[in-house]
């Protein structure tokens, strides 16, 4: 599978039924050669429309439940796994 075919898939989480958007992109761990996570940007509401991305969710590898033909079902608990994008170019930079 192309990273290209992942990125045109529904990530949808199966806690409760809501699409959290769009594979942009993956973390890899070289090391070991494997997938750690996906990353699903969120977009931030201004005016009750959809603004700039500003926050990132990060879900790992584990919790993919199925990568199915039109989505992929994942397992979110939580909203842990939210990342600033913001904070992480401060941390890069």
């Amino acid at each position: 599978m192309k990273i290209s075919d992942l990125q045109a898939k529904d990530v949808i989480n199966i806690v409760d039924g809501k699409k959290l958007g769009n594979v942009s992109d993956i973390e890899l761990d070289l090391r070991q050669g494997k997938i750690d996570a996906i990353v699903v940007p969120q977009l931030q509401r201004m005016f009750g429309f959809f603004g700039s991305p500003g926050t990132e969710i990060i879900i790992p590898w584990r919790n993919i439940v199925k990568i199915g033909q039109d989505v992929v079902l994942v397992r979110l608990e939580e909203a842990k796994s939210l990342r600033n994008e913001e904070d992480d170019l401060h941390v890069h930079s």
